[in-house]
């Protein structure tokens, strides 16, 4: 081999380990970001007593709905009556109603993200359509 050809070969080389020491700076990054810090027995005692609050409450709030419905509404088969728009109305109420409860219940809302709102909203309109099919039979 020419001694052209070895210090080509060498500065390809040494040009490519800066792109792979910022490939793996990234990859380092990533893992870091998507890394979580191990709970302690406290904090998961904690968080699973925090969960069954949450679950309660909202199970709580869509039976309360479901009898309210029945007993305002019946059957719900008048036809000027939109009983998929009721949805959109115990959702958006049973939302501020667990931001007020959550609170005084030292739960806190604030570290709350889509997926938890989504979960709670999700067993209230579970529990409301339950209840009031229940109360209709």
């Amino acid at each position: 081999m020419s001694k052209s050809s070895k210090k080509r070969r060498s500065k390809s080389s040494t040009a490519q380990r800066p792109n792979d020491n910022v490939q793996a700076d990234s990859s380092l990054a990533a893992e870091e970001k998507h890394s979580f810090k191990p709970k302690t027995p406290q904090e998961k005692k904690k968080a699973y007593k925090e969960g069954i609050i949450k679950t309660a409450v909202a199970s709580f709030i869509g039976i309360v709905a479901g009898i309210i419905s029945y007993l305002q509404f019946g059957a719900g088969s008048d036809p000027a009556m939109r009983w998929y728009a009721l949805i959109i109305v115990v959702a958006v109420l049973s939302f501020y109603a667990m931001r007020l409860v959550f609170p005084a219940l030292k739960i806190r809302t604030k570290e709350f993200g889509f997926k938890d709102w989504f979960y709670v909203e999700f067993i209230v309109i579970v529990f409301w359509l339950v209840a009031w099919a229940l109360l209709l039979n």
